[in-house]
């Protein structure tokens, strides 16, 4: 039933119609402390409109960062523009969802004397949001927001704003929830009636929710010839943006939408520059594309314009092979030709509201000053305490590690946590449980974790046979290798078949999010991608060709799964390192290994099409499988060394200590209750995590941070064991001894959970609660021996 909108509720948001010819300017920002007044300093003048991103529906974790993001908005005296990125289908958006939402957000809002523009699920008309390319529901959706903000605020002004993508490419790749050929919806986008969804149809008419329901248009719009291939930097062709404007996706937007509807235009942009990928110069490229954007968006032909928002933010494209500077103000000398080109234009800029008074923005939850440096000699004190206590309190002599078995429950206790770690950050359910294991021990995840102690365990377990009876190791690690290969198929297709059942929602497992580190760059960020994409063709006949190749070669699958296929190729390879280091080849494996890292890590080559390449390319990540496995064949008389060389495990304790601190300077917070240290300015701290603790490439701090915190957790287990088994080891230890049994259950735990809607509403308690009982199952199926006899361990 289509959603009818208040009398007369559109015409209030008209009053916030800025002067034709004198468009606004705004900013999308990487959000911090110094977000807005950095770029203002930069840029040498203020926006006009600030953007910030919100999920619907609300989320509790994410208070502080909209009333952060009001509240440095006020400060510049600009407007506040809120992108709402659903997280749930779009027929789940109804009136009582959509009040629901309305309601929080103008709570948060009800203080701020800016113009707050909300701009719904923009790129619906893209193949690659979760919202994209459905539009029957995103009309019905759009309508029913609309609704909400026009009855809360009591037509107020809220002003909703509609924006599809550049339509040039249209329709894309098709989004896996568009409607098919025959079913209901499918003639929306078929409009010109041929039977056919492709180019030939309009990009933007069938998302259109109506006049009454839209206040401003909008478009985005970026100078980007790589179309999500290959980082190339390129200049802007005459009349580029132009053309982007009139003659794309089939229609003249803003002569369709904008000047033709009477409403403001607002365009979305910026222009793409790769500092590794040569080409023309960042200077070549900005100028010329800000240039055509004063020009258009100030040109009498574009009298509609409303405001020129510039997405002012990093990134990297194809999983971090390139980096991306969207930014305008990164460069001194592009931020000042920039402020030359405004200062000569009508374009306005800051302040338009009312600027609050009070001193800079502090961000909640963030330690500054004398206190966060206390945490850190805080630090310090507990690694003198650590140091200190078992050489001078007497009855700490007593806690040290003794196990007459010749198996080191230290590792297994280390591979429990990693193992926790790892469960916790794939069942993402925002809890008190990811403030300890998303990088709250350092720049350290527990894939770095599970894949070191993997080498770690092949190398205490195979090393000693491999001495006497080579030809057993080989025989033994490939069936390994083949009964995992085995279980990653299983796990593909099973889940594949599970996707299928239309009661049971399988996203999690068959679907990726991009956190603006995909093919797509920065405004990939939010973007969904379907793992399994063309698997639907098994049904065709006769099936494609390639398809059966890309199921054996595991490039399809749940991504909390894919590092099975690193596993099973470095399990393969094993027998060879183990043979090098039978000859007494240590130091030449290990060089071997850092010297393949770094060509890795410099040339982002992909040895295999494997799906696991994109997150855990082969070449760098058998760095830590070699190391671990190289850790385990020597572990005896590497303890012992270094129980000799106490200076080495406290200078490895404290460099831990240092990268702990330092990741609590981290500007992404896991919830509301997790806390940051602000001793690193939020852009500073962005590069230098991006540079030397780059998780995809395993960036060189990150690398360093893994062993050095490996160390130093096995030298505190080794001096503190008796409390911390008594304490922990009941738990750890019996998960750490299944690890692979516990990660192989979890994707089925994963699917569950995403089936209960309880665990989706960001309630951080609840989804605590579900943790501990997640966790529990684990621990009671790994003792009573579940399925043990199926499933590898």
């Amino acid at each position: 039933m289509a959603v009818v909108l208040p009398a007369g509720s559109a015409q209030a948001a008209r009053r916030f119609f800025p002067e034709e010819g004198k468009p606004l300017l705004g900013a999308v920002l990487e959000w911090g402390e110094d977000s807005a007044a950095g770029f203002a300093d930069r840029l040498g003048a203020s926006p006009a409109i600030l953007g910030h991103d919100i999920a619907f529906p609300y989320r509790s974790s994410e208070q502080n960062n909209i009333k952060g993001f009001l509240e440095q908005s006020s400060l510049q005296g600009a407007h506040a523009m809120l992108t709402v990125k659903p997280t749930v289908p779009l027929d789940e958006i109804d009136a009582a969802a959509a009040r629901r939402f309305a309601e929080r957000v103008l709570e948060l809002a009800s203080s701020f004397k800016g113009q707050l523009l909300v701009r719904f699920a923009p790129d619906m008309n893209a193949s690659w949001v979760e919202w994209g390319q459905q539009p029957a529901a995103y009309r019905e959706a759009f309508r029913a927001v609309t609704a909400a903000f026009r009855e809360v605020d009591g037509g107020g002004g809220t002003v909703m704003v509609w924006e599809p993508y550049l339509g040039t490419d249209y329709p894309f790749d098709r989004n896996r929830n568009a409607p098919a050929q025959g079913n209901d919806g499918f003639a929306l986008l078929d409009t010109n009636g041929d039977g056919v969804w492709n180019g030939s149809d309009a990009a933007y008419e069938p998302y259109y929710p109506g006049d009454d329901a839209v206040d401003w248009v909008g478009l985005t719009a970026f100078h980007d010839d790589t179309a999500g291939g290959a980082a190339v930097n390129t200049v802007p062709r005459a009349g580029e943006l132009r053309e982007m404007l009139t003659a794309s996706g089939g229609e003249n937007f803003y002569a369709s939408y904008s000047a033709g509807r009477d409403k403001p235009f607002l365009l979305q942009t910026s222009a793409f520059y790769s500092p590794v990928s040569g080409g023309a110069s960042e200077v070549d490229i900005k100028a010329a594309w800000w240039d055509q954007v004063v020009g258009v968006a100030t040109a009498g032909e574009f009298r509609m314009a409303g405001a020129v928002v510039w997405d002012e933010r990093t990134s990297t494209r194809d999983t971090g092979v390139a980096s991306i500077d969207w930014r305008l103000t990164g460069n001194p000398g592009i931020a000042n030709a920039a402020l030359g080109a405004l200062e000569g234009s009508p374009i306005v800029t800051g302040p338009v509201t009312e600027v609050s008074s009070g001193s800079a923005y502090v961000r909640a939850n963030t330690l500054t000053g004398t206190a966060a440096w206390t945490v850190g000699a805080a630090l310090l004190i507990v690694l003198v305490a650590l140091w200190q206590i078992p050489r001078r309190v007497n009855a700490a002599t007593a806690w040290g590690y003794s196990d007459p078995s010749s198996r080191d429950s230290r590792v297994d206790m280390l591979r429990g946590l990693a193992i926790v770690f790892v469960v916790v950050n794939h069942l993402g359910m925002a809890s008190l449980f990811q403030l300890l294991t998303q990088e709250a021990v350092g720049f350290v995840s527990g894939a770095e974790l599970f894949v070191l102690f993997s080498g770690l365990v092949v190398g205490m377990v195979y090393g000693p046979r491999a001495k006497d009876d080579f030809g057993t190791v080989v025989d033994l690690t490939s069936r390994r290798a083949g009964k995992l290969y085995l279980t990653a198929l299983v796990v593909l297709i099973g889940v594949f078949l599970v996707s299928l059942l239309p009661v049971f929602r399988t996203d999690a497992l068959t679907t990726f999010v991009d956190q603006g580190t995909g093919g797509a760059g920065h405004d990939g960020a939010g973007r969904t991608y379907d793992l399994y994409a063309g698997m639907e063709s098994l049904f065709q006949f006769p099936v494609p060709p390639q398809v059966l190749p890309a199921i054996l070669l595991l490039q399809f699958g749940p991504w909390q799964f894919n590092v099975m296929g690193l596993y099973v190729v470095l399990l393969l390879a094993s027998p060879l390192i183990l043979a090098a280091l039978n000859r007494g080849k240590a130091v030449w494996v290990l060089a071997g290994t850092l010297a393949v890292y770094a060509v890795g890590a410099a040339t982002r080559f992909r040895l295999l099409p494997s799906q696991f390449e994109d997150s855990f390319p082969l070449l760098v990540w058998q760095v830590l499988f070699v190391i671990g496995l190289v850790a385990g064949y020597h572990r005896r008389s590497i303890a012992a060394w270094l129980a000799g060389q106490t200076w080495l495990v406290v200078a490895c304790t404290a460099v831990a200590l240092l990268f702990a601190f330092l990741s609590w300077g981290n500007p992404y917070l896991a919830n509301g209750f997790d806390v940051r240290l602000a001793i690193i300015p939020d852009a500073l701290y962005r590069s230098m995590y991006d540079f030397f603790f780059g998780r995809t490439y395993l960036g060189p701090g990150r690398l360093l941070n893994v062993l050095v915190m490996v160390v130093a957790a096995y030298a505190f287990l080794t001096a503190y064991w008796k409390p911390v088994q008594r304490a922990l080891g009941w738990f750890l230890i019996p998960l750490g001894r299944a690890t692979l049994y516990v990660f192989i259950m979890h994707v089925v735990l994963i699917a569950v959970v995403a089936n209960i809607p309880a665990l989706q509403q960001e309630d951080v308690l609840l989804n605590t609660a579900a943790y501990a009982v997640v966790l529990g199952l684990l621990w009671v199926m790994v003792r009573t021996r579940f399925l043990f006899r199926v499933i590898p361990t």
